[in-house]
């Protein structure tokens, strides 16, 4: 089994702050082709259980599917890119995934806090120093960071779940 896809329950999930009913939420779309421990045909086959492997929206397009071999070094690759260009340096990270995601979680949270300060703060503090264009091409820029990074907050929730074990199924 690969150490993706084992389960936390109880004591296990709640020391790294997550509850057994919290999830990054939203829909989930098959993924044909993808099958885990033979559980599924090749071709994607809904598992012996009635349910299939699936891909919920919002999942990075760079991170290979939960449950493909390549997803755990995807996802390192991804989470990386997430956090400042040091973290690279330690081999740690590299090699406990889960710990990377919850420092990449909390950069990406940071990032979000900050640039809602600064979309908060911009006509106040740019105001009387720039023109209306320039000011309203700043907000605009920010507000396409704001959006940018709550779509990223998100698909980094998403390869967290799997890393600590959460299975996505689609239901039928």
């Amino acid at each position: 089994m690969s150490v993706a896809f084992k389960q936390y329950r109880g004591a296990d999930r709640r020391a790294w702050g997550i509850s057994d009913s919290a999830h990054a939420g939203g829909s989930v779309r098959a993924l044909p082709g993808t099958h885990a421990q033979g559980d599924a045909d090749p071709d994607g086959r809904p598992h012996r259980d009635g349910t299939a492997l699936c891909v919920p929206s919002g999942w990075p397009e760079s991170v290979s599917a939960p449950g493909t071999q390549r997803m755990e070094s995807d996802a390192v690759g991804f989470l990386l890119d997430c956090c400042p260009p040091d973290y690279r340096a330690y081999p740690l990270l590299r090699r406990e995934p889960v710990v990377l995601a919850r420092f990449a979680a909390d950069q990406v949270e940071g990032q979000l806090r900050s640039t809602r300060k600064a979309l908060s703060q911009a006509r106040v503090g740019l105001g009387e120093v720039v023109g209306p264009e320039v000011l309203d091409g700043a907000v605009s820029m920010l507000e396409s960071e704001e959006s940018r990074l709550i779509r990223l907050r998100r698909a980094v929730a998403l390869v967290e779940e799997a890393l600590r074990g959460k299975v996505f199924m689609r239901k039928l």
